[in-house]
């Protein structure tokens, strides 16, 4: 017990101590790389607790492609976040509202659950040792949340198809490669046979 909760606050004090330092860290590169900290740490929460498919999924898809992707492309559209900061102040009491509020949710939750042992008994859970995680998770999302899922999946096509044709620059006098013409060309509009005598040259 001593040691799970050793690793408890050291992965606790790490994430948090990352998630300040992804706000506040002036470089962007530094910030995506305290965020990918910070996902393994919570990663190492996740383990801790049991979930251990829920830390797969948080290192591959968040710090393998998200996180990845962010920096991409915080290092190729070379923004210049000095005058995206600018307006910082004049956002910051809005901001600050909505922080509130949600710490105020945070705190309910928190409460609800520690005050209210029959909220928890509420929640259904399969009995433990008859079946892993991922089985259950699984079963969960591909039976009773299997339109949910499929809808998700979706909104995020059509949110990628939408960053693609908004990132989209055509340019003119670019010259494209157009697999139809190649395709459909003759033999003669291709091979250009021609006779050489010997010592004239082309």
């Amino acid at each position: 017990m001593i040691l799970q909760a050793l690793a408890f606050y050291a992965f606790a004090a790490v994430a948090v101590a990352s998630g300040v330092m992804v706000i506040a860290a002036r470089n962007p590169v530094h910030s995506v790389l305290f965020l990918i900290l910070a996902f393994f740490n919570t990663a190492g929460l996740f383990v801790l607790l049991g979930a251990e498919f829920l830390a797969m999924i948080l290192v591959v898809v968040y710090v393998g492609a998200i996180a990845v992707l962010f920096l991409f492309v915080v290092m190729m559209l070379n923004i210049n976040f000095v005058e995206l900061r600018q307006g910082f102040l004049h956002y910051l009491p809005i901001g600050g509202l909505i922080g509130l509020v949600l710490l105020a949710e945070l705190v309910l939750v928190g409460g609800t659950w520690a005050f209210g042992p029959e909220v928890r008994g509420a929640m259904p859970t399969p009995p433990i040792g008859e079946r892993t995680n991922t089985e259950a998770i699984g079963d969960l999302l591909y039976t009773q949340y299997i339109y949910l899922f499929q809808a998700a999946g979706i909104i995020l096509l059509v949110a990628m198809v939408g960053a693609i044709v908004l990132t989209l620059r055509v340019r003119p006098g670019v010259r494209k490669q157009r697999p139809g013409d190649q395709i459909g060309r003759k033999r003669e509009e291709a091979v250009a046979i021609r006779k050489v005598t010997p010592g004239g040259g082309i």
